[in-house]
């Protein structure tokens, strides 16, 4: 197994800034309770059958709700030649570090 590139928030957002991408691989009902506003959402169990619409040339950071998932995501991304990082701490680091949350039915919380 490839070893993946961990990334606190700050790096996350850095390589955000350079142009990676951040792919959310958590539950819709997870997403919909807040998620960063420039994240891509592909459930984790979805995540075959929608490499088409990853990009190739960029970095895919891979986020879940605490590093988990996202690090399965982040191997068989790796396995399938994506260049990709995990962040590690998840949604759960990214809101501890004050970084906005977004969704559509109000006050954003992690569930």
């Amino acid at each position: 197994m490839a070893q993946i590139r961990i990334l606190d928030v700050d790096g996350a957002i850095d390589a955000l800034s350079s142009g990676a991408v951040l792919l959310d691989v958590r539950e819709p009902d997870e997403w919909q309770a807040g998620h960063c506003a420039r994240a891509i959402h592909i459930p984790l169990a979805d995540l075959a059958d929608h490499l088409a619409e990853l990009p190739s040339d960029h970095l895919i950071v891979c986020v879940c709700r605490s590093g988990h998932r996202s690090l399965r995501a982040a191997h068989f991304l790796s396995e399938g030649g994506f260049d990709v990082a995990n962040l590690e701490g998840g949604m759960t680091a990214w809101q501890l570090a004050g970084e906005p949350l977004v969704n559509d039915n109000g006050e954003p919380s992690l569930q």
